[in-house]
C-alpha cells in the first residue's frame, strides 16, 4: 500500500500543479487582453491631445490596470499606432508554481480607430 502511494503521490501531485499552473496562464491572459482593451480605450478618446500624448495615456492607463491587480511583471507598448489607429499590446509573464519549467510569455493586443472630428459637409 505505501509503495504504491509513493509511486502514485508525486504524479497526482505533478497533475494537480499542472491544472494550477494552466489556470494562472488562463488568468494572465484574460488579464494582460483586459489591460490592453482598457488602454485602448484611454487612447482613442477625441480631444486637443496630440497622438503621443494619447499614446502615453493608453500606455498609463494599462499599466495603472496591471497595478490594480497586482501584476508586477509586465510590459506595455503601443508600437504599431498611427494617426488613425490606437494599438496596445500587452505583455505579461505568470508566475511559476511547477519548478524547473518557463511559462510563456503572454502577449495580447487590441486596437480600434481614433476619434476624430470631421466637419459636415457644406452643401451649396
Amino acid at each position: 500500500m505505501s509503495l504504491s502511494l509513493a509511486i502514485v503521490f508525486p504524479v497526482v501531485l505533478v497533475l494537480l500543479l499542472t491544472v494550477v499552473q494552466t489556470g494562472m496562464w488562463w488568468y494572465h491572459r484574460q488579464l494582460a487582453l483586459s489591460a490592453a482593451r482598457e488602454g485602448v480605450d484611454a487612447g482613442r478618446g477625441q480631444g486637443s491631445r496630440t497622438d503621443d500624448e494619447k499614446n502615453a495615456a493608453a500606455r498609463r492607463q494599462a499599466e495603472d490596470f496591471l497595478n490594480r491587480q497586482g501584476d508586477t511583471d509586465h510590459q506595455v507598448v503601443t508600437d504599431g499606432s498611427s494617426p488613425v489607429l490606437i494599438r496596445v499590446t500587452v505583455r505579461v509573464t505568470p508566475p511559476v508554481i511547477i519548478p524547473f519549467i518557463t511559462p510563456p510569455t503572454v502577449t495580447q493586443f487590441a486596437e480600434a480607430p481614433r476619434e476624430r472630428f470631421v466637419p459636415p459637409a457644406v452643401r451649396s
